[in-house]
């Protein structure tokens, strides 16, 4: 196979131009890129060349391939001193480190970090998303297309070389994925590495001219599209991470895919339709995309790093995106996604441009009141689609999502990132108070309107009960909460079917409690159960107004 892969790539390298210089940067997208690019700086092991582990809880100086990756397109379009040689450097290692074993499950994926032992070794045995991430396949590969596209006139040509016989070995091993099988859960509503699945096959397949390659591209596209146009909706619906990540994917169609690909045609339509949503979504007085959010890494948007904030920096600047916090954003939690902002910068040129003007209005100002419905579709997982209705006012946002699914915790079986009721507002220290359902069952009704969020499990029964997590209070408040009255700056009127005036309340903190911390955050747990021997529906309605 690597001498006819050998024949592809030097026919896909006969017939490319030379690339263009550095991506000139300014204004936003600049400030961005150079405090990024310093931070990664420190980060950077000259000795073996990779970044150092920067996940929680860190690590005793092992080393991260996907962050290493990231740092590659930063540094050839800044050029200073070493940077192009540290960047060859970094290719060379990461693809030599590139699964070679065709039989394997995870042939064509890159290590988790490069001192892991073998994969499947008697000491370390596979294990989906832990000792092997197949999504790793899609994160490097996709850039390593950036590198190529953009840089690849810096590159030595067997390095170009190597990037392509990487992305053929890559996307094959991504066409083992198949969803239910294997473990594995790749099926087109899993929108962030589907979308870069899509685009990976149908890049390397024309650059390769291999029929099939891009054929498997095309196909994969028109399933992810097939599920957007249901209700014009990703299926990993409002996630602060995953959204950006899906943007990311998007940009990369709609600019390097040709028009004769249905990547090409619809790439910058997908991208205006999720950008034009989730800036109805957001509020920029609390800086946080209101719920509810199927996957998130965190509760307060200003206090950890999703993907989106990346993007909404690039487009807004680091204050609008981030408040007015002295802490750089790599101080705070989940902060490993801002290594992927130096690549973000390097597309933001093109990506802000498609960007309409009136959207990113949205994004900087808040413009009142306004309610938002919406549909949308996991399959396998939901077994209908999920009704989402959010309501957002200028300092106080509600939405939640109607759900009948297969397992508990969303599409991803995830219950500590999966939120379907949200509750934000803003409090006044300018912090941002949050309370959010935590469910117990698989099939929930939540009900949506100025003011009001009700909840209802059509399936419960006198057992069931009605979970949901709290900020604490901000600094120099109350430091107890004893009662639903001792949660600051906002007034809550508690009604249904469940014992009103007797809910648990337990604090899970991060050196105590009686539960752990979930993604940094510690959390106050407040419990209402049904009443015992009830035959009521189980229901809760919560009326809420600031205070």
């Amino acid at each position: 196979m690597f001498s006819r892969t050998t024949a592809w790539i030097t026919l896909g390298l006969w017939a490319l131009s030379p690339g263009a210089s550095a991506v000139k940067l300014g204004g936003y997208p600049k400030d961005m890129f150079d405090k990024s690019m310093s931070f990664l700086d420190q980060l950077y092991d000259d000795s073996v060349g990779y970044l150092y582990w920067f996940y929680y809880p860190l690590a005793a100086g092992q080393h991260e391939t996907r962050s290493t990756i990231w740092y590659v397109p930063g540094l050839l379009n800044r050029q200073r001193g070493d940077d192009v040689e540290q960047a060859i450097r970094i290719l060379r290692n990461v693809i030599g480190d590139q699964e070679k074993n065709v039989e394997a499950q995870w042939y064509g994926d890159y290590t988790v970090y490069p001192e892991q032992p073998t994969v499947n070794s008697s000491a370390y045995p596979p294990s989906i998303y832990n000792s092997w991430d197949p999504n790793w396949r899609g994160f490097i590969g996709t850039t390593l297309m950036v590198v190529y596209e953009e840089f690849r006139h810096l590159l030595p040509g067997d390095v170009q070389e190597l990037i392509l016989e990487s992305m053929y070995n890559n996307t094959v091993g991504d066409s083992y994925r198949v969803g239910g099988v294997d473990d594995d859960n790749l099926y087109p509503s899993y929108s962030n590495p589907a979308y870069m699945r899509a685009v990976a096959s149908g890049w390397t397949g024309r650059k390769l001219q291999d029929e099939n390659m891009t054929a498997a591209g095309e196909m994969y596209a028109n399933e992810v599209l097939e599920l957007f146009n249901m209700n014009n909706t990703l299926s990993e619906f409002n996630s602060p991470t995953y959204a950006g990540i899906t943007i990311y994917a998007l940009t990369l169609w709609a600019k390097y895919m040709p028009s004769d690909s249905v990547m090409g045609r619809e790439g910058q339509r997908v991208l205006g339709e999720v950008w034009d949503l989730l800036a109805s979504m957001y509020n920029p007085n609390l800086r946080n995309l209101a719920g509810p959010w199927d996957r998130t890494y965190g509760y307060d948007m200003n206090k950890y790093v999703g993907i989106l904030s990346v993007y909404l920096w690039s487009m807004i600047g680091e204050e609008a995106a981030f408040g007015g916090y002295k802490e750089s954003p790599f101080f705070r939690a989940h902060a490993d996604d801002m290594e992927i902002a130096p690549m973000v910068a390097i597309l933001a040129p093109f990506h802000n441009s498609l960007v309409p003007n009136s959207t990113i209005q949205k994004l900087a100002s808040c413009s009142g009141e306004t309610l938002i419905s919406r549909k949308a579709y996991a399959p396998p997982y939901d077994m209908e689609p999920r009704n989402i209705t959010t309501w957002v006012s200028p300092n106080l946002t509600i939405g939640g999502e109607s759900f009948n699914q297969r397992n508990l915790g969303g599409a991803r079986e995830d219950r500590s990132s999966w939120n379907p009721g949200v509750i934000q507002w803003k409090r006044r220290d300018d912090s941002v108070g949050w309370f959010n359902v935590y469910p117990s069952e698989t099939a929930m009704t939540i009900e949506v309107a100025p003011n009001s969020i009700n909840f209802t499990y059509p399936n419960g029964n006198a057992s069931s009960v009605f979970s949901f997590i709290v900020a604490s209070n901000p600094l120099g408040g109350k430091r107890d909460i004893t009662s639903i009255q001792d949660i600051e700056d906002l007034d809550i009127e508690v009604s249904g079917t469940v014992d009103v005036g007797s809910p648990s309340i337990s604090f899970c903190g991060l050196v105590g409690g009686t539960c752990n911390i979930i993604h940094g955050f510690e959390f106050w747990n407040i419990t209402w159960s049904m009443p015992s021997n009830t035959t009521d529906v189980p229901s809760i309605n919560l009326k809420v107004n600031l205070s």
